[in-house]
């Protein structure tokens, strides 16, 4: 099941796990497994692939941080041919993602020459790359009535879906908003008409894609693997510049 009308299903470089989380989904369907386990799944392999990084076992390393980004894509795929969406499940997820880049990052600043501040910087950039893709994609989705369980805006607490309990999803929302409402105000602030006028193009789309969470582990895996574990960090901190070309082109070629 897509989160997008067919014609609007653009090349999503990020997603590439995507087939593979189909697969696993659909045989997790009448499980007892929920997307909650598979969620903790991806948790597992991230800090798994922090020890190997830890441990200059690159290759071992790869296949975590890839398979993380499968289950990722998993949970949520569970989540709907079960039909059953879920807030504690969106919201969980995202803060395991936020919990594992930092630590990615760390990792690989303990193993490279980079500084603990460009470790940090790094972080920065990548969570506002990652915000600038969810931003863009979720107000897609919006428009085109897809999936509505991920919000353009996360400022109230919302009401918990059947199956799971509101003082869970209390908790993990304020959570979530400490951790994810500053770079959400930065990137709004940037492109704050960005949910007026015509649904995206996919070129554009698939652009914006290179910025997603996927996307960024592949990179980190094709550097360790071809051992530039030294310009992992810097490569973030270049890139995140690019948020100001994305806008610039959604501004002046897509008002």
């Amino acid at each position: 099941m897509s989160k997008l009308p067919e014609s609007h299903r653009f090349v999503d470089l990020s997603d590439y796990g995507r087939p593979l989380a189909r697969v696993i989904a659909a045989q997790l369907k009448e499980s007892k497994f929920t997307p909650i386990h598979v969620t903790w799944g991806f948790l597992l392999s991230g800090l798994i692939a922090v020890f190997c990084i830890l441990n200059e076992f690159y290759i071992f390393a790869s296949f975590f941080l890839l398979l993380k980004s499968v289950l990722d894509a998993a949970d949520g795929e569970l989540a709907r041919v079960s039909n059953t969406p879920s807030y504690v499940g969106r919201y969980f997820d995202s803060i395991a993602d936020i919990i594992l880049n930092f630590l990615i990052l760390i990792a690989v600043y303990t193993i490279s020459k980079s500084s603990l501040f460009s470790a940090f910087a790094a972080f920065i950039g990548i969570q506002l790359q990652g915000t600038l893709y969810n931003y863009y994609y979720v107000i897609l989705r919006n428009k085109l009535d897809g999936d509505t369980t991920s919000r353009i805006f996360e400022h109230k607490e919302p009401r918990a879906f059947e199956g799971e309990q509101q003082k869970n999803v209390k908790i993990l929302f304020h959570i979530y908003k400490a951790l994810y409402s500053g770079f959400d105000k930065l990137i709004f602030k940037l492109d704050r008409n960005a949910t007026t006028g015509a649904a995206f193009p996919n070129w554009f789309m698939t652009l914006i894609s290179t910025m997603g969470l996927g996307f960024q582990l592949l990179l980190i895996s094709v550097f360790l693997v071809l051992g530039f574990k030294e310009f992992i960090i810097p490569l973030f901190i270049v890139y995140t510049t690019l948020i100001f070309v994305f806008v610039g082109i959604r501004k002046v070629l897509l008002p």
